[in-house]
């Protein structure tokens, strides 16, 4: 009998990776990525990202055929197929399910006006109490924009989707979302538990332009005929669970339930807990979704904290204050090098645009406490990354007062997390035990799809081989030290943040 698997696709801004778990082991059998340099993203003018759907879908079909040569899998040997997808991108289709623009991504700033003047006009408390964010520069936005600026492409659009729904669409010919999917395009009302209709009614937008709603562990399609063409798919294949990367990150990481906290550190931060009430933060520093287990009857919220300035930072220092070549490895081993509090160094770390946490203020980047006949490399370094864990613990400290209650962070090992400087001061300063696990994002979408087909009965059975490599508790003499440098850290920005109201 051949071995039996499940597909992960995750289709990121950068690439689409496509990953195949083994389902007797619960392992990952092969994984691949396209394209292998970054991909382009379109910024015709300032603000502005796009990407062409069809180029995530030529490329996940590249990196589904690399894993399926590589295990010489068979398309009748895959039993589901999940998807993780970058949040919060907006693209548009007309009744041939023909792509009537690029997509306006993620990243994508232009409709932020457009949130903006609803915040205003239907009130910050209605926004806040009924989408738990702002509707900000999210995906409803971003279609109004579209209705504003480009009235003809307006007119001929069918049916709106998330890049998650595009590619579902390309594997079955169906086109549906989920309730997760629509909180984090600000159209979903969680105090009425439906389709967020006075923001539609706002915009002036039709509710037919909304795809229909499918639970996220569920059969949403399947893969059609034409799909199982050009993929080498079964026909018949069930797409059985979709989820933004964010919260797919965290059932990833098996984090589903209040007080558990999924975190990542690349370029930016993350730092995602689950809460079960419904709450939101009423300077709207964090934004709060539905998780990957909200349905109408369970509320199970995910509050995201994001910093601009995090692994940017650490790779800032190694292109301009280390020696040429240096490794990120051997930077980690200088870093700890320097005691903890860095001897007095203090980094804010927000040179990479204006921070939400910061209530969109620009506050940049600055070093402070730099003293010429004593620091050195060592201090800049430590510094950094413990500039880093002190911006998470600011956030943090906005997601404790809505109640989400952090006493476990489960991270992959991965980024700054390999660095034991990092881990430590995080541990330290925060109070929480780290456990860091081997799994990524594609893997965790393949896990989701056996959980929505019914071969596995929860995400316990499903995470039940998810490995974990590390744990790194508080060290409880080095905490006093940490959480003097944590509040000289928190004096010093907030003098930056004062004197910016002041400008």
């Amino acid at each position: 009998m051949s071995r039996q698997y499940l597909l992960g696709f995750d289709v990121g801004s950068s690439s689409v990776k496509a990953s195949l778990v083994d389902i007797d082991s619960g392992t990952c059998a092969a994984t691949a990525f396209y394209p292998e340099h970054e991909a382009p993203i379109k910024s015709v003018k300032n603000g502005w990202a796009e990407q062409a759907p069809d180029m995530w879908w030529t490329n996940a079909k590249l990196a589904l055929a690399k894993i399926m040569a590589d295990t010489g899998a068979h398309g009748e040997d895959i039993r589901a197929i999940g998807i993780s997808y970058q949040m919060h991108g907006l693209v548009c289709v007309d009744r041939e399910q023909r792509v009537l623009r690029d997509a306006i991504i993620w990243c994508d700033s232009r409709a932020v006006p457009y949130g903006e003047r609803a915040f205003n006009d239907l009130g910050r408390a209605t926004c806040l109490g009924t989408l738990l964010n702002s509707p900000g520069n999210f995906t409803a936005a971003k279609l109004a924009w579209v209705k504003d600026n480009e009235p003809e492409v307006y007119e001929k659009i069918y049916k709106v989707m998330l890049p998650g729904d595009y590619l579902a669409m390309k594997l079955s010919g169906q086109i549906n979302t989920t309730i997760e999917g629509l909180s984090e395009g600000m159209l979903w009302d969680f105090n009425r538990r439906r389709i967020a209709s006075f923001l539609l009614d706002y915009y002036g937008f039709s509710h037919d332009l909304l795809a229909d709603v499918v639970p996220t562990f569920s059969i949403q399609s399947r893969v059609s005929r034409q799909a199982a063409m050009e993929t080498g798919l079964a026909e018949g294949t069930p797409i059985s669970y979709r989820a933004g990367d964010q919260p797919n990150n965290a059932l990833s990481l098996n984090v589903f339930n209040p007080g558990e906290i999924a975190s990542t550190a690349g370029t930016s931060g993350v730092v995602y807990g689950v809460l079960g009430d419904v709450n939101y933060d009423r300077k709207s520093r964090v934004n709060t979704f539905a998780h990957v287990n909200y349905t109408e009857e369970l509320t199970r919220l995910g509050v995201l904290l994001c910093i601009n300035g995090t692994g940017i930072l650490n790779a800032w220092m190694r292109r301009n204050v280390v020696p040429q070549g240096l490794s990120y490895g051997a930077m980690n081993e200088l870093a700890a090098q320097a005691p903890v509090g860095s001897g007095g160094v203090r980094i804010i770390p927000f040179g990479n645009g204006a921070e939400r946490v910061l209530e969109n203020r620009e506050v940049g980047c600055s070093i402070h406490g730099v003293d010429f006949n004593h620091h050195t490399t060592a201090h800049l370094l430590r510094a950094a990354q413990e500039g880093i864990v002190f911006s998470f613990c600011y956030g943090m400290e906005i997601m404790q007062q809505m109640g989400v209650n952090i006493h476990d962070i489960h991270a992959g090992r991965a980024n700054m997390f390999l660095s034991p400087t990092f881990r430590e001061a995080l541990a330290s300063t925060s109070g929480a035990t780290i456990e860091l696990y081997e799994t990524d994002g594609s893997i965790g979408a393949a896990k989701g799809a056996g959980m929505g087909c019914g071969l596995y009965h929860d995400h316990t059975e499903a995470f039940d081989s998810l490995r974990q490599l590390d744990i790194i508790t508080p060290d409880e003499e080095k905490r006093p030290q940490y959480a003097e440098a944590y509040a000289e850290w928190k004096d010093i920005l907030e003098k930056i943040i004062r004197q910016s109201k002041q400008q």
